[in-house]
């Protein structure tokens, strides 16, 4: 994989990773309701990510389902281990937490490379 694609595929996980999780991450502990907090516009960018890269081709749709699909687990893994270092017994079913966060981030990678690979076909 070259440079620059490379580049383009940590552009798009990291703004996916940042569009969910700074809203994930000021919304207080005892307000989280998964999945249903992470069904936000933060949302959309993991879609469109998955999407654009899927239309310009920039990786194969294995790869671009994977990558942005994990951007959403990623943020809540992150707060699972930013809350249980300030508090040991946090989380303490942090593993259904990553599998929700899976299924959100996965189906939505998963629709946004499917309509971008549909695109991509069309276009040419």
């Amino acid at each position: 994989m070259n440079k620059t694609i490379r580049n383009w595929l940590l552009i798009a996980f990291l703004l996916s990773f940042l569009a969910v999780g700074i809203p994930y991450w000021l919304i207080p502990y005892n307000q989280v309701n998964l999945p249903h907090v992470l069904l936000r516009p933060g949302l959309l960018v993991v879609v469109f990510s998955a999407l654009s890269l899927r239309l310009w081709r920039v990786a194969p749709f294995g790869q671009v389902v994977t990558l942005m699909g994990m951007a959403v687990p990623c943020t809540v893994f992150v707060r699972v281990v930013w809350e249980t270092w300030l508090d040991p017994t946090s989380h303490n079913l942090w593993p259904f937490e990553i599998i929700l966060a899976l299924l959100v981030g996965g189906s939505s990678a998963f629709i946004g490379a499917s309509v971008g690979s549909l695109m991509a076909q069309l276009r040419h």
